[in-house]
């Protein structure tokens, strides 16, 4: 089932998604972010393909709020979670930077999952308790010891709700350097692959994270909540934070620092 939902993904992307690229029809969605056909023409051909992989209901980003509300209460028995491009703004904006996203969820877990880069050309795809891969090599790619001092951290401040955190990781943070490019789902893969060593974000929706933080976890990746210690528990599955560290020497300092500092 994996293989072939990484053959979807591929196919989607090269159809649907890589064709438009740098040449797209742009509108603005009800709350004011940005929408492309490309987005919907991707999510459309997710719809009629994962059924024939696992025949569950499928919710995706670009379905109102009340009809993904509605599926995700109805979903113990199974459901995928779509992302048609993760990054849509760089899409737009010929930023080579973007990614699609799909994960078979159940019972509120991430059960196998797959985001793909089709630029780069990198797949990363990850089953619940079988590891976690790209383009066929196990991740992590690397691990180096460092300290935190030295880390690399993926940071999303815009969405952190503490003022006193966001001020902080500016003017106080522990970690070496910072990045922030513009793609949740493909922000996990780097932690997976070791390329980010840290990160924290204030409020992922649910496709952002969904197959992004299971091969994370497959990796061997430690995660919280900026709330709880329990990732993936809580009532807030449609906006949920996020804390992680690809070593757990280095998420427990990091995690520590965020929680002194908010």
């Amino acid at each position: 089932m994996l293989n072939k939902l990484q053959a979807l993904v591929r196919e989607v992307a090269q159809t649907e998604v890589m064709p438009r690229f740098l040449d797209v029809a742009v509108s603005r969605k009800f709350d004011g972010s940005l929408l492309t056909e490309a987005d919907l023409a991707s999510q459309a051909a997710f719809d009629a393909g994962l059924h024939e992989i696992i025949d569950c209901p499928m919710l995706g980003e670009e379905m109102t709020p009340q009809r993904q509300v509605e599926l995700w209460q109805h979903s113990d028995e199974g459901l995928w979670v779509v992302d048609p491009i993760d990054g849509t703004n760089n899409f737009i904006n010929g930023l080579p930077h973007f990614a699609l996203s799909a994960a078979y969820v159940q019972h509120g877990r991430a059960q196998m999952g797959v985001v793909f880069n089709p630029v780069s050309n990198e797949c990363f795809y990850a089953a619940r308790g079988q590891g976690a891969f790209m383009n066929g090599r196990r991740l992590p790619l690397r691990s180096v010891e460092k300290g935190l001092h030295e880390a690399i951290a993926g940071v999303e401040i815009k969405y952190l709700r503490s003022g006193k955190l966001s001020s902080r990781l500016n003017t106080l943070a522990p970690f070496g350097s910072i990045r922030s490019l513009g793609s949740s789902t493909l922000d996990w893969c780097y932690l997976a692959s070791g390329r980010y060593d840290v990160y924290v974000h204030g409020g992922q929706k649910l496709w952002d994270y969904a197959a992004g933080a299971l091969i994370f976890e497959e990796a061997g990746g430690c995660l919280a909540t900026l709330e709880g210690d329990e990732f993936w528990s809580g009532e807030h599955v449609f906006k949920r934070s996020v804390v992680a560290g690809l070593r757990p020497d280095l998420f427990a300092r990091w995690l520590k620092w965020i929680r002194d500092n908010q």
